[in-house]
Formats: structure tokens, sequence, C-alpha cells
């Protein structure tokens, strides 16, 4: 499939030296998706550091490595925006999922200090929340989940609004909600 005027680039976001090549390749950008993810499982099991350090490498790490090598990019075109693609499990999370919620819930401080560092070159950036969207990801797990161009619809959207957080799905807006209430609203089995 290919779009007028879009190039496909090699990217892999852990590769420092593929991550120097985009952005000295994409001098144009005015929109940065970090959408690259990894899952990861409980954070227990033998194997837990190991797949911590590549679940990190990719779900924060990489968003780092993109937004540091296309800031000066994104403030010479005038500031554009950064969207970082989170997940519900950034505030909330389950025993099979504890690495991936961790790395998601450090996406979400990350996005949080990038707004800040990047406020004064006028660059928005923006988190963006989603229970379970119909992706590779989640093939398989039989659930209701949301369709990404719904989601890219709202995230449109909420860049055009000005928003610094787009919740895509009810499970993102009500987690959301109960973060400022005690820990066992959003875990009652801790009662």
């Amino acid at each position: 499939m290919t779009t007028e005027g879009v190039v496909p680039v090699e990217l892999d976001v852990t590769n420092p030296s593929h991550v120097q090549a985009v952005a000295a390749q994409c001098s144009d950008v005015d929109l940065l998706v970090n959408n690259a993810g990894i899952s990861g499982g409980p954070t227990l099991t033998d194997d837990s550091l190991d797949v911590a350090r590549r679940v990190f490498d990719t779900n924060v790490l990489g968003p780092l490595a993109m937004s540091k090598a296309l800031a000066p990019v994104l403030g010479a075109n005038g500031g554009g925006a950064i969207v970082n693609v989170l997940s519900v499990l950034a505030w909330f999370t389950m025993p099979d999922v504890g690495i991936y919620s961790a790395s998601k819930a450090a996406g979400w401080q990350l996005t949080n200090a990038l707004r800040l560092d990047l406020h004064s070159q006028g660059t928005q950036v923006v988190g963006l929340y989603v229970g379970l969207m119909d992706t590779d990801m989640t093939a398989g797990r039989d659930m209701p989940k949301s369709s990404p161009d719904d989601v890219a619809e709202q995230t449109l959207a909420g860049l055009e609004a000005g928003l610094h957080e787009v919740l895509a799905d009810d499970s993102s807006r009500m987690v959301r909600a109960a973060l400022s209430s005690e820990v066992t609203a959003l875990y009652p089995s801790l009662t």
C-alpha cells in the first residue's frame, strides 16, 4: 500500500543508527507518532529482567530516542506535535502484563516530561490512551476492541483541539477517573 507524499523508512527504535538516519532523512516532519511497542509478561518469572529490558528499550527508550532526535526538526518546522501511543495499562495492571504496564507507566511520565521540555518550542505532546485496540498485539484476545481507524480519528481531533491527552475508549476514561481514588477502587481484590 502506498500513500501519495509518504515515504517509508526503515526504523528499529532500539537501534541508534536507525533513529539518527530517520531524523536526518525526514527534515519535513511535523508530526511524530511513537507507536512502537512490544508486550511483556509477569514481573516475577525466571526471565522477567531480560523481558523488562527488551520491553523498556522499545516502549520507553525508543520513544525517548525518537523524540530527542526529531525535536529539533519539529521545532524548525514550527513546533509540530508528538503523539505517544500508551495504554490504559499505564494506570492499571494485571498479573500477566506487569512488565508491559510498568513500561507504559514510564511512558506516561516520559510524555509528561517531553510536554514540559518541548512546550517552549511550540511542540504539542499528546498521550494517547486506549484499552484493547484491534492490532497484531491483541490478536487472539476474544474481547471488545477499539477500531484503529476510530482511535486515529480521535487522536487527530485531539491534536486539532490542543489536548494533552486523548482517552480513546470507555476503559481509559474510567481508569483515568479512578486514579484519585483509593488503590482498592482499581484493585478490589486487595480489600
